[in-house]
């Protein structure tokens, strides 16, 4: 069965860890595939490949990196349900769903595609007595997206596209239960012609993400999960000098009440 391991460099690393998880597919149970789980020395390779790549990177005009995420754009949207069967076969949501997915991380995607204009500083003259004022917009420096397993290519879509266009490189540590989709997306990329570690993928668990959260060459953080794991994230990224959000217990709920019609209830729950 396929082992799949790591991004790095723009090119897929088998792990070294001799650790894995196993990704089963929801609908029948059965394995897919495993997955590496980095070591904490694998983890700094993607970093370093990170770090090692942001001085071109920074100084590459915003218009060419543009460029870059509208080659990415086109690229993604041709295969746009590839990478919705993807999600269906490791997560279980429905075809349909995972197109719908899909479609709302390339809105981002678009948005990014527009960062020349974004980028733009700004100035205001005798903001005091003789003193004018310079706003200047630049870039952090290595970039962590720690994403969860219910949206493996929307959330990764919400983080990396922005932070990649606006001159920061990226690692992606995705969910170890559903990461094809998100693998298949930085192949996208660097097909698009994004230069080798601007975007780096790790694949991994806790070993991993506490090395993402302290090494001192990571400037930020980017979560989505469960609350207690945001907690943790948080703590332990601020504590390091870095900046984060981490959103966690994001729940949809539904109150059906006494008088509702059962059938019209699932049919509106399924859509």
């Amino acid at each position: 069965m396929q082992t799949l391991g790591n991004l790095i460099d723009n090119q897929a690393v088998a792990g070294r860890s001799e650790r894995h998880a196993t990704v089963y597919n929801p609908a029948t149970g059965e394995p897919r595939l495993y997955v590496s789980l980095s070591s904490a020395d694998e983890t700094r390779e993607a970093i370093a490949a990170a770090q090692a790549a942001f001085e071109g990177w920074s100084k590459t005009p915003p218009l060419v990196r543009a460029r870059v995420m509208f080659r990415f754009k086109a690229l993604l949207e041709a295969r746009r349900d590839e990478v919705a069967r993807l999600i269906t076969s490791e997560h279980g949501k429905v075809f349909s769903d995972a197109q719908g997915e899909v479609t709302r991380g390339l809105e981002v995607v678009e948005f990014a595609c527009g960062i020349p204009h974004l980028l733009k500083g700004e100035f205001s003259s005798n903001v005091g007595r003789d003193i004018d004022s310079n706003s200047l917009m630049q870039p952090l420096g290595v970039c962590v997206g720690i994403t969860p397993f219910n949206f493996p290519a929307m959330v990764p879509l919400w983080m990396l596209p922005v932070a990649i266009a606006c001159g920061n490189t990226f690692v992606l540590k995705p969910s170890e239960k559903d990461p094809s989709a998100t693998m298949l997306i930085g192949e996208l990329l660097a097909q698009a012609g994004l230069p080798a570690g601007v975007l780096n993928i790790v694949n991994g668990d806790k070993e991993a993400v506490d090395v993402l959260l302290t090494d001192e060459r990571v400037q930020s953080v980017s979560f989505v999960g469960s609350t207690p794991i945001a907690e943790y994230i948080y703590k332990t990224a601020s504590a390091h000098g870095k900046r984060c959000q981490a959103l966690g217990g994001a729940k949809n709920h539904m109150v059906i009440m006494p008088d509702a019609d059962p059938q019209q209830v699932v049919s509106s729950l399924m859509g």
